[in-house]
Parts: C-alpha cells; sequence; structure tokens
C-alpha cells in the first residue's frame, strides 16, 4: 500500500477549510485512503469527522496512505494540498 510522510503547513493546521480539501480529494479518489500521525492509528480521509477528530497542527507530520487504481496520483496531490500554506 503506498504511503507517503508530509509536514503540515497550513498556519491553522488540518482544520476548517483546509481539512475539507483534504476530505474531497481523498474522497474523489476511488479505494481507501487514509490519515495518522507516524506510529498512530490511521483514520479514514473521506471522513470530515475523523480528520478532525486528530487535532493535527500546523507543522506536525502525517502519513497518508491510499489503497487502488492511481493511488499513487491521489498521494501526491493530497501531499500537495497539505503542505501548501496556502490552502
Amino acid at each position: 500500500m503506498p504511503e507517503i510522510k508530509v509536514r503540515i503547513a497550513s498556519p491553522v493546521g488540518l482544520h476548517a477549510r483546509p481539512a475539507s480539501q483534504f476530505v474531497k480529494a481523498a474522497a474523489r479518489h476511488g479505494g481507501p485512503v487514509s490519515i495518522a500521525r507516524p506510529g498512530a492509528e490511521p483514520v479514514d480521509a473521506r471522513s470530515m469527522l475523523s480528520v478532525l477528530s486528530l487535532a493535527i497542527g500546523h507543522g506536525e507530520e502525517v502519513v497518508i496512505t491510499a489503497e487502488g487504481d492511481n493511488a499513487d496520483a491521489t498521494l501526491a496531490e493530497l501531499s500537495r494540498l497539505v503542505s501548501t500554506a496556502d490552502a
């Protein structure tokens, strides 16, 4: 299962608008997508409540995984979203 580690660039972390954009992008992928802190239990990246429950702040590292067709492209898109400060 492909995965990528990335730091959250948004000054507000992965909350409100950045989380909404992330969840929408993850939902466009046809297969399972998850997000977690390194070493922690992953949550469904297509669920706004699950993503918000992580309370991920600015500068924190996360691990994003995706399965299925276009998993690498999905990871690239999600990585770009969270590693860009204006997201």
